[in-house]
């Protein structure tokens, strides 16, 4: 498979195309698989190197991957029986959120995520994953009736945050997502939610508010990104590699600030390397989770969702400040 690399790879980039050069000039000869073994060893480490000192710029720019998996690649790989729900019966379909009700470890769940799609026109058609208010009053639909029929909640979070546009505010946006929040934060059944590219503000939480929050390894979750930091901050998008440190928006951040539960590992040289490794990972920490709150009565799994966000944040004093 021929990968896409980025910036930072561009050392293992050229060792692997040296080892595909001698796979395709070695015709058996025992010397170049030799040599093909070495370099192949080589470029594991430096792999493994490269991936697990990456900063948060490095971080963002994988979570961005093209090839990474998205909500529609990880529904396949997880689930079984999917059956995609449409429309918020207000006003249309918002194809940037996929939802729907499938098995997921032999029991019934619902299952709804970002979707920012593959292809140019694919891409195109899902507004590049960020969502209108129809789909967030479609996924808001979803929840519901997963509450009503007892079905716990799988959200897969991949958005650089809400649409802004004229046509998405005069459709009342800030109040879609708004109301999100608050039916979420009420609902009678488990909700597991797991950060699987990016993140972003508002637009991310609407479909998150959760009694397990997880993020994979090189995911990212953020009140802006790095970029719109960056232009606020300093008038310069070019500080977005600053910014991103400033948020402290990668997973490892936010498990030691108390926003998530858990960090999924990733294969090295992160999702898009085996699909396959990142859903069986992702699909250990949500039995596991899904396990834990099973055992919750709804009045215990609302307050639990409750109690959660509630303690995320603290305040403190600066140093030699007085208590009011």
């Amino acid at each position: 498979m021929a990968y896409n690399f980025l910036e930072f790879e561009k050392p293992l980039a050229e060792l692997e195309s040296r080892i595909e050069d001698l796979r395709l000039a070695a015709g058996g000869q025992v010397d170049a698989e030799d040599e093909i073994k070495r370099l192949s060893k080589k470029a594991d480490e430096l792999r493994e190197k490269i991936f697990s000192g990456l900063n948060a710029w490095q971080k963002t720019q994988v979570a961005r991957h093209q090839d990474r998996p998205n909500t529609e690649d990880y529904i396949g790989l997880l689930t079984q029986g999917f059956t995609e729900m449409h429309g918020d019966r207000l006003f249309a379909e918002d194809p940037a959120i996929i939802g729907g009700m499938a098995w997921f470890d032999g029991s019934p769940v619902v299952i709804i995520g970002h979707n920012k799609g593959r292809t140019t026109k694919d891409r195109l058609k899902r507004n590049f994953g960020q969502p209108l208010p129809e789909g967030y009053r479609k996924a808001l639909r979803i929840m519901q009736f997963a509450e009503k029929f007892g079905r716990p909640i799988i959200t897969l979070i991949d958005t650089v945050g809400a649409y802004p546009g004229i046509g998405a505010e005069e459709r009342g946006q800030s109040e879609a997502i708004a109301r999100n929040l608050l039916v979420m934060s009420g609902l009678r059944v488990p909700v597991v939610s797991v950060v699987i590219g990016e993140g972003g503000s508002g637009g991310a939480l609407a479909i998150g508010v959760a009694n397990r929050v997880l993020m994979l390894e090189h995911a990212i979750y953020s009140v802006i990104s790095p970029e719109g930091c960056a232009s606020i901050l300093w008038k310069d998008g070019s500080k977005a590699p600053d910014a991103a440190e400033l948020l402290r928006l990668t997973a490892q951040d936010s498990l030691k600030l108390g926003i998530i539960d858990e960090v999924i590992k990733e294969p090295v040289g992160g999702a898009h390397r085996d699909y396959e490794l990142a859903a069986k990972n992702i699909e250990k920490a949500l039995k596991k989770h899904l396990s834990e709150l099973s055992a919750m009565s709804p009045d215990e799994l609302a307050a639990n969702r409750y109690a959660k966000f509630r303690a995320i944040g603290s305040l403190t004093s600066p140093p030699g400040a007085k208590n009011a």
